[in-house]
């Protein structure tokens, strides 16, 4: 090793190292080891309270090291935290090397995680690597820097093991670019830090720093960076964006302080890591509450059957209780239709309002109960801290098909709307990794879907058995979505897997206040489709349903009723007119000729036109279906229920077909575009077109005609 002191040649590269740690994980005895330069080495907390530059040459390299002033986390509360915070925030130096005590990784850890947002390339030197091994601990430190996005070096300054590695890694990060490790907070904070980067790049903000490192630094309260920006046109439209990204953040943290907030984001971070990394033999000593809960609920064996247990009871209360308002719903809409209909002279006004609009919107929200357990559930699983163990758990299973475990959230969240489920996939930073979980987002069988099943599982199975359908086709969705994830692995998206942390956040009661902000916000964007543009959609299938008029063939069968001998005659010959007038409409046109192309599916043409109009928005599936049907409705009371006429018209082994293709097809136009923004290219929606398009035609014809078979 050649690290003799002297004067540095004119000729030399200069490269000047900032050295940062905590108190007492030995920065100056490991400079000391570099150097051969005598710094005093002591056990007290702040030994080097003054800042100390040590010189040395290694391979026609001149090296200044800044021994800078030991401090647990980037804050300028005392002297020596002041010093250290100031001077890293000069960016006087070329990078950084923080020294990090492996006996006690997660508390060390603290301070690294937030030297990330800092805009400097960082070597992390995992000191007393002798003494952890020593003590049964084991630092996987290869994987760590996959893991982290910063080379990490197992070093000993006592023995002086590993300090060639350590030099080697510096020499070689100092001529790299500075790139962005792979720190990852929270969804809700990610979407917040992707909101204020994108609106600094649209005003073209100059600065050195990364513009996510800047986002993250103005959520922490910096202080240097609110004053950089302060005096910056871009302030104006920048504080009110800040101020409700921070109430957000606060908000999903149940806290009130968004520093401390992000102290847990950190935490849980940094226990992911530690999680990934660290292997230590086992040593009798007593539990954490958290660490007995995990030892259950993320049980090698037995955590993924408690997960799946949770899920089908989410699903048998989503069908249980869900279905108790249904029928009040269902009767307010009648009554409301049979009382402003009665107020409508004119007969195709009162259709359009009472057929159209209120049959219509009124489909889409009966099943608003089942839509907020489920949201509910969700809600509870994610603010208890459970659902990113379950993401913990599920990450090497995930790997066998392709997928990184945080994948997982933004799966999950697709079970609620594929919306914020696209958006959330930003938490996955390799670009093939993200774009892959935003393919098989869609199988994930979202909320709009949720009412088709509700549907047809009502339909076509008892109330015991509607919730256990429900959980099937859920989870039958996520295996099909492995399976094409794995299959788009070895085909489109090759490559090797890239490591990412996964976040441990603690358990947690469940916010009431985040749980009510969660659900009835989603609530209402559903409920506002259903008011706007569904409204819209079942205006339109009306028209398309009812015109154009044969007023030719209604007169002919207008003189037949009346002269009908009973009231059941009567009744059949209506029902055959209302059938004859809706073939011959521009929606049964429509439907007749793409008729042929669906047949082998076993569909007639009024599935086909639900199904068309479902691109427009998943939940118009069923209004479209409701407003069809209700056309050839009996008298009595029993069959005017959607759920007897679907089950007297379809066969079991369509509907079931007809299910399959609603899982899998095309989401709805609103997600699409979603889709498209966040994939970065509109191709790719024609990528997702295609493929969603051909795996459910071929899934639907194996269900039909299997089905077929078996009954």
């Amino acid at each position: 090793m050649n690290t003799e002191p002297k004067v540095c040649p004119v000729t030399a590269d200069h490269i000047k190292v900032a050295l940062v740690g905590q108190p007492n994980v030995g920065k100056s005895m490991l400079i000391n080891s570099i150097s051969n330069a005598h710094l005093h080495v002591g056990n007290f907390t702040g030994v080097t309270v003054e800042k100390s530059e040590v010189l040395f040459d290694y391979k026609d390299y001149h090296f200044t090291v800044v021994d800078l002033p030991g401090t647990y986390a980037f804050t300028d509360y005392t002297i020596e935290e002041r010093v250290t915070h100031d001077y890293l925030c000069d960016k006087g130096y070329d990078l950084i090397v923080n020294v990090v005590d492996s006996t006690n990784l997660e508390k060390n850890l603290q301070l690294t995680s937030e030297l990330m947002t800092l805009g400097k390339n960082l070597v992390i030197a995992l000191n007393m690597s002798d003494e952890a091994e020593k003590e049964g601990i084991n630092i996987l430190e290869k994987y760590m820097s996959k893991l982290v996005g910063v080379p990490c070096v197992k070093v000993s300054a006592a023995t002086k093991k590993g300090i060639d590695d350590l030099l080697e890694a510096i020499l070689e990060e100092s001529q790299k670019e500075i790139k962005t490790p792979k720190l990852i907070f929270s969804e809700a904070v990610e979407q917040e830090i992707t909101t204020i980067a994108t609106h600094l790049e649209k005003h073209k903000f100059e600065s050195r720093n990364l513009y996510r490192n800047i986002a993250i630094n103005l959520l922490k309260n910096n202080k240097q960076t609110y004053a950089r920006l302060h005096d910056d046109p871009v302030w104006t439209e920048l504080q009110p964006v800040l101020l409700e990204a921070t109430k957000h953040i606060e908000l999903h943290h149940d806290s009130d302080d968004v520093k401390e907030a992000f102290a847990e984001e950190y935490a849980s971070f940094n226990r992911g890591i530690v999680a990934e990394v660290l292997i230590q033999e086992k040593v009798e000593e007593k539990k954490t509450l958290t660490e007995k809960i995990d030892s259950v609920l993320i049980h090698q064996f037995f955590g993924i059957p408690i997960f799946l247990f949770f899920m089908w009871s989410l699903f048998q209360l989503t069908f249980e209780i869900g279905s108790i308002p249904m029928d009040w719903i269902d009767s307010f809409f009648g009554w409301a239709g049979e009382t402003i209909g009665a107020t409508i002279a004119n007969d195709d006004v009162r259709s359009l309002v009472v057929d159209g609009l209120i049959a219509g919107v009124g489909a889409v929200v009966l099943f608003v109960p089942n839509i907020v357990i489920l949201f509910i559930g969700i809600a509870l699983l994610e603010s208890t801290g459970y659902m990113a163990r379950v993401a913990f758990l599920l990450d090497g299973f995930f790997h066998r098909f392709g997928m990184h475990g945080q994948s997982f959230i933004p799966l999950v969240t697709g079970f609620g709307c594929s919306i914020p489920a696209y958006m959330s996939a930003r938490i996955l930073k390799n670009d093939r990794d993200r774009l892959l979980t935003l393919f098989i987002i869609g199988f994930m069988s979202c909320g709009a879907r949720l009412p088709v099943y509700v549907l047809f599982a009502g339909a076509f199975f008892s109330e015991q058995m509607a919730g256990n359908v429900l959980f099937g086709i859920y989870i039958g969705g996520a295996i099909l979505g492995l399976i094409a994830a794995k299959i788009l692995k070895l085909t489109a998206f090759k490559g090797v897997d890239e490591p990412f942390v996964m976040e441990m956040p603690k358990y947690r009661l469940p916010s009431l206040k985040l749980i009510w902000h969660t659900v009835v916000t989603k609530t209402l964007m559903y409920l506002k489709k259903a008011g706007t543009f569904i409204a819209a959609a079942s205006m339109l299938i009306w028209f398309l349903s009812n015109y154009p008029h044969n007023l030719e063939l209604e007169k002919s069968f207008e003189s037949k009723i009346e002269l009908a001998k009973s009231d059941d005659e009567a009744a059949r010959l209506e029902n055959a007119l209302a059938e004859e007038l809706l073939e011959q409409s521009y929606l049964g046109k429509i439907g007749k000729f793409t008729e042929p192309i669906f047949a082998p599916l076993g569909f007639d043409w009024k599935m086909n036109v639900a199904l068309q109009t479902g691109l427009a928005a998943k939940e118009v599936v069923v209004s479209t279906l409701g407003v069809l049907y209700s056309l050839g409705d009996s008298v009595d009371e029993e069959n005017r229920s959607l759920k007897n006429i679907i089950k007297n018209e379809i066969s079991f082994a369509s509907a079931m077909a007809f299910i399959v293709v609603v899982m899998v097809y095309l989401p709805c136009l609103a997600a699409s575009i979603v889709f498209t923004r966040e994939a970065g290219h509109v191709k790719y929606f024609f990528y997702l077109l295609g493929f969603t398009s051909i795996v459910a035609y071929l899934l639907g014809f194996i269900t039909y005609n299997v089905v077929s078979m078996l009954i």
